[in-house]
Parts: structure tokens; C-alpha cells; sequence
């Protein structure tokens, strides 16, 4: 284990903390949680920001194929125009799946797209910043992240080869 459930946790209102300091003057932010780790991640955030933040929390959970990326769905069709989007995702490990995810994103003009990870492996394929890390570690390239989840509650992160 890289990661307990009780990291986890801290590391989650951590960068939920982050969020809100970030966001302080918004009215409201977008949290886009990439199915099925990263929308539980996202509810978590959601959960720990609404104690700091003044402005509206809105949660949406977004569906790729990771492996082949193609048609991108999101949970509800809602305009996106000028909001302020954090892309959320369990493990940031190429970027691939955060890079792809950010193109029907982008197509709506939002004011600004920011991404946080819970794990980011440090070596990324696809050129994407992660903007609120909850671990970061270097990792062999045969090596994976994986980020337990059991009933709703993150359990913690495993390094698997």
C-alpha cells in the first residue's frame, strides 16, 4: 500500500481546502469526476469543500473508455460557459485519459479547467499538469496505481506490477 485509508482521506480534504482558497471569490465551481474512481473522489471533494466554500457545488461524472478513448459523456447536459471545472481523476498515470477528457470541456468556453489527481505517477506520456496532487510518486513503467474503492469511501492506493 502506498496510500491507508486514513492518507487518503487527509489527502482528500487537503486538496478540497486547496480548492476553496483557490475559488474563494467564485459563485460557483464544477467538479467533473471521471467515472467510476474520480466521481467518488469528486463526491468526497464535493463533501469536504461545501464546510469552506461559499458558492455553489456542482458534481458531474463524466464517462471514457480509457483504454480507447472515444465518445465522451457527461451525467447531465449542462452548459459549461464560463465556469470554473476541476477534472478530477483517481490516478493520473500517462495523462491520456485527462487529455481526451478535456476536449468536449473545452468546446463549451469555460472560464477555467484545473485537474486534480489523487495519485500522479511522475512521468507522464501526454502533456498534462495535475493542479492538486494528493501523492505523487515515481513509478516503473511496468508498474500500475491502483485506487481501492469500497462502498463509496476510498480505501487506499495499491503499487502493483
Amino acid at each position: 500500500m502506498i496510500l491507508d485509508k486514513d492518507a487518503a482521506a487527509k489527502k482528500i480534504y487537503r486538496m478540497a481546502m486547496e480548492i476553496a482558497e483557490r475559488h474563494y471569490s467564485k459563485n460557483e465551481i464544477v467538479l467533473i469526476g471521471i467515472k467510476e474512481n474520480g466521481f467518488f473522489i469528486a463526491q468526497k471533494i464535493a463533501a469536504s469543500l461545501a464546510e469552506n466554500f461559499k458558492g455553489a457545488i456542482k458534481t458531474l461524472s463524466l464517462q471514457i473508455n480509457k483504454k480507447q478513448p472515444g465518445e465522451i459523456l457527461l451525467s447531465e447536459n449542462v452548459s459549461l460557459k464560463d465556469k470554473y471545472i476541476i477534472l478530477i481523476d483517481d490516478v493520473a498515470n500517462s495523462g491520456q485519459t485527462m487529455l481526451y477528457a478535456l476536449t468536449p470541456l473545452l468546446s463549451q468556453h469555460p472560464a477555467e479547467i484545473q485537474t486534480l489527481a489523487l495519485v500522479e505517477r511522475t512521468h507522464k506520456l501526454f502533456p498534462i499538469a495535475v493542479d492538486y496532487v494528493g501523492l505523487s510518486i515515481a513509478s516503473g513503467w511496468k508498474e500500475y496505481i491502483e485506487v481501492l474503492i469500497k462502498d463509496g469511501e476510498v480505501q487506499g492506493a495499491k503499487l502493483k506490477s
